[in-house]
């Protein structure tokens, strides 16, 4: 009798496995995911970009990478020459259009030695463009530093403007 309450017992405790369906939705979450990514942007072949992230998030549908965890992206000229560097804590990146936006603590370095500093800034591939709405501080290769709100320059920061400087100068009259 004692066999049988155990056999019965056992029995019962034991449960076949099954996959059960958890109602877990998988709307809205990425298709695949990376860590320690590294991808490459090209414009017709050209090397146009190297991006490092510690995080990287794909949605196939929408055409989309979100990049997070440090991003680090070098920035190459039409002959495939290192220009520049962007850092910043997140990075969208619009695969249909060829567009990248960076957030947060953006910092922009050129070979030739200026710097912007801004919230965000927008770099489309196609236009080889980067620009700003918001506030920017930028410095130049004789260390001026200039303020201001918007920015537009080509990649390379060699042809920039600042949509709506800011600030107090001094400007000295030499005139005697």
């Amino acid at each position: 009798m004692k066999y049988i309450l155990f056999l019965f017992l056992f029995v019962l405790g034991c449960e076949v496995d099954e996959v059960k369906k958890i109602g877990k939705s998988r709307q809205g979450m990425p298709d695949a995911e990376s860590w320690d990514a590294i991808i490459t942007l090209t414009n017709e072949g050209v090397k146009r970009a190297v991006i490092r992230a510690g995080h990287l998030e794909k949605f196939n549908e929408k055409k989309y990478i979100r990049l997070d965890d440090n991003v680090d992206a070098d920035f190459f000229n039409e002959n495939e020459v290192y220009t520049t560097n962007l850092k910043s804590k997140v990075a969208e990146i619009e695969e249909e259009r060829d567009y990248l936006i960076a957030i947060g603590n953006v910092v922009v370095l050129s070979d030739s030695g200026v710097t912007l500093f801004t919230d965000t800034l927008s770099w489309d591939n196609v236009k080889e463009k980067v620009f700003t709405e918001n506030k920017v501080v930028f410095i130049t290769e004789q260390n001026d530093t200039l303020h201001g709100i918007g920015f537009e320059s080509d990649v390379e920061l060699n042809n920039w403007k600042i949509l709506k400087p800011t600030g107090i100068f001094k400007v000295e009259n030499n005139e005697k």
